[in-house]
């Protein structure tokens, strides 16, 4: 499953460094190959002889008694590595990371690890884990791209109860499979993606707006990120988090978001509008509450963001989302159509589990030569779908 697989592991100082034997065992019986290094603290847990046995490689320590080697063996296991795993990592080695310290062997070498995936294993005391400068640390490590396998509860080697074990080597080992396989499909591609529903005001308190959520909009960022794109979120209002992604413009209205989209289209290789951007605004807005006993509104068409960018995308693939009540096969290719667009993600809202937040969704994929009906998935699910065929596209 594993074989011809290069994996860093990085093993630090704590009483779960036992379980690290385990992992490297594991993998190892997979077909990978495994490279060790060692923090100085953790060989008082665990001899490397015991990883060089089970590894059939030497075992890098953070020593620099042998300087002359350093910097190219650091950079050599930087370069090799697939996969960077570190288990357990320590309150101290998440921080170094996360601010930069490259100090030991471990933090230099991964320092330098440009292209591999990069997976850590926390372990530590419960207070420890739940204290806000790990959790600090370890979202600015989830902002660098690196995955966190969460530790989880039961009984630690200080006798208390809670948060902080290591998972178990079976876990990690399948997570680090599942990492592997992942696709990097849209490696330094860049993915414009719109997501969540847009602001109109009406007056100085009231506005316009829909039900959109922006789940299937972070679940479509979520998965590009993944499989190596860099990704640009331009968000309306949202119920999700979006924090991860550092390339993220918010926004209100719809004019906001066109203008947003129309300032970055450009440097997209792929531009997916999942955003459910209001139709129409009032043609008068009120800078005080309106206090009137009826209120009639007359409204305006907004820009149509998607056919905006149908008309200039040149070679840029367009991926574009029609919500619909009725019709929706027939409503959907007339989108197709008339905004130029590669790709048409249908969904009728009106369907139980599909639409506007909730965590699945039922969709029909159409282009100019293909349509697909799709079951229920989780919008996870639905966005690999989606990407999958938007890869496809000719």
């Amino acid at each position: 499953m594993l074989s011809g697989k290069n994996i860093v592991l990085g093993v630090t100082g704590g009483i779960a460094c036992y379980k690290a034997c385990d992992i490297v065992s594991r993998l190892v019986k997979l077909g990978a190959n495994v490279d060790v290094i060692m923090t100085k603290n953790a060989t008082e847990f665990v001899s490397p002889k015991t990883f060089e046995s089970l590894s059939h490689r030497a075992v890098v320590i953070d020593t620099f008694q042998k300087i002359e080697n350093f910097e190219i063996e650091h950079i050599s296991l930087a370069n090799k590595a697939d996969l960077f795993l570190i288990a357990p990592c320590t309150f101290n080695v998440i921080g170094k990371i996360a601010n930069g310290i490259a100090d030991d062997m471990l933090t230099t070498t991964i320092a330098a690890a440009k292209r591999a995936i990069k997976v850590v294993c926390p372990a530590m005391n419960t207070n420890m884990y739940e204290n806000q400068v790990c959790s600090q640390n370890l979202q600015a490590l989830s902002k660098l791209g690196f995955i966190e396998i969460k530790p989880i509860s039961g009984r630690l080697a200080c006798g208390d109860m809670g948060t902080g074990k290591m998972q178990e080597p079976v876990v990690i080992v399948e997570k680090v499979c599942e990492l592997l396989g992942r696709k990097q499909d849209l490696l330094d591609k860049n993915v414009l993606i719109t997501c969540g529903g847009t602001e109109e005001a009406i007056d100085a308190v009231r506005v316009i707006t829909n039900h959109s959520s922006g789940k299937m909009g972070l679940a479509l960022a979520a998965e590009c990120k993944e499989r190596g794109a860099n990704v640009t979120v331009i968000a309306g209002n949202v119920s999700v988090d979006l924090s991860k992604f550092d390339n993220l413009i918010k926004v209100k209205s719809t004019q906001n978001m066109y203008d947003a989209v129309m300032q970055n289209y450009e440097s997209a290789d792929y531009i997916i509008m999942a955003a459910a951007p209001a139709d129409y605004r009032p043609k008068q807005v009120s800078d005080k509450k309106i206090k009137n006993e009826n209120l009639t509104l007359e409204l305006v068409k907004n820009p149509d963001i998607a056919q905006a960018v149908g008309k200039v995308k040149g070679t840029k693939k367009l991926v574009i989302f029609s919500a619909e009540t009725e019709n929706l096969l027939e409503n959907a290719k007339g989108k197709l159509e008339k905004k130029q667009a590669d790709m048409v993600v249908a969904n009728d809202v009106t369907k139980l589990g599909a639409g506007f937040n909730v965590d699945t969704n039922i969709v029909s994929i159409i282009t100019k030569d293909n349509l697909q009906n799709f079951d229920i998935m989780k919008k996870s699910e639905v966005a690999k779908v989606i990407v999958d065929n938007m890869l496809n596209l000719k």
